[in-house]
């Protein structure tokens, strides 16, 4: 499984934290039909699609771009010792994810910066971990690039009843005060862009990467399945506002189809990387070779 991808003067590697079945496809995409899905199960099994339970692979993972100045952590999955809702996340202590940093030859004080596409639990949980019974930050030295308009919509959603990883995983950051807020559109410096890519959540946003040109962009929920690409009207079961969604998703899709820009997605099957291609009306992730 491929991990690490160069392109011009970065280093793109995936923390690959696990990849398993979630739930039914025909529930996780509602629109999804029958028909349709038979008319792709060939392609999309095994990787993305269950051929026994009929569920949709995730897999979820970060990404850690390094230029010659900094090094930005984007999404950072589920984490540890947290109380979840569903049984594989819940109080889980799994080593994969500090193994696989540590394979990448990253310490947690090495990076710079840690990019939050969006406040779901799946890529905020590693924004924290439990020390002597509290909830610390993670990486040591870094900024957490939370979008102003995004933690807003949720803080107030927790004040109205508590949400767990806003309670361990978002809000510890706000009162260690590492956090900055910004715009979605907000430029870090010459190698990273944030991309308003609304509609999975309020302020959803994707991050290019690349001096002077998007050599890679990191899509965060943009995208789920191979599928939504296809078809990218087809819009997952929890988004915000799913018209919204498909819109943004076709738009982006647009914009890097037939590029050299490596499309990083966060949930795709490994190897997760591509190039954007045209499919008759809509698109696909053509992978990157090994």
């Amino acid at each position: 499984m491929r991990t690490t991808f160069g392109v011009g003067d970065l280093t793109i590697h995936r923390i690959v934290e696990m990849e398993r079945g979630f739930i039914p496809i025909m529930e996780f995409l509602p629109t999804l039909t029958p028909e349709l899905l038979e008319e792709h199960r060939s392609w999309l099994e095994p990787d993305a699609l269950e051929p026994d339970t009929g569920f949709i692979k995730l897999c979820y993972q970060t990404y850690i771009v390094r230029t010659p100045h900094h090094t930005v952590l984007i999404d950072s999955c589920i984490g540890n010792d947290k109380p979840r809702g569903r049984p594989a996340w819940h109080y889980k202590q799994d080593p994969a994810y500090m193994t696989a940093l540590a394979a990448a030859g990253i310490g947690v004080e090495q990076i710079d910066y840690v990019m939050c596409s969006h406040l779901h639990a799946d890529h905020v949980g590693w924004n924290t971990r439990l020390d002597n019974g509290r909830y610390v930050p993670t990486f040591p030295n870094a900024r957490y690039l939370f979008s102003q308009r995004e933690y807003d919509f949720w803080t107030e959603k927790n004040a109205r009843k508590p949400i767990d990883y806003m309670t361990d995983s978002v809000l510890p950051i706000v009162a260690a005060g590492r956090v900055d807020f910004v715009t979605s559109d907000h430029a870090l410096n010459d190698h990273f862009r944030l991309m308003p890519t609304p509609g999975h959540t309020i302020d959803h946003y994707a991050v290019a990467v690349g001096r002077g040109r998007d050599a890679a962009v990191l899509t965060g929920d943009l995208l789920h399945s191979p599928l939504q690409a296809r078809y990218p009207e087809m819009s997952m079961r929890v988004d915000y506002d799913p018209k919204q969604s498909a819109a943004t998703r076709r738009g982006f899709l647009e914009r890097y189809c037939n590029t050299d820009t490596l499309c990083c997605t966060a949930h795709f099957p490994s190897p997760s990387v591509g190039h954007i291609k045209r499919w008759a009306d809509g698109f696909r992730c053509e992978p990157v070779s090994a």
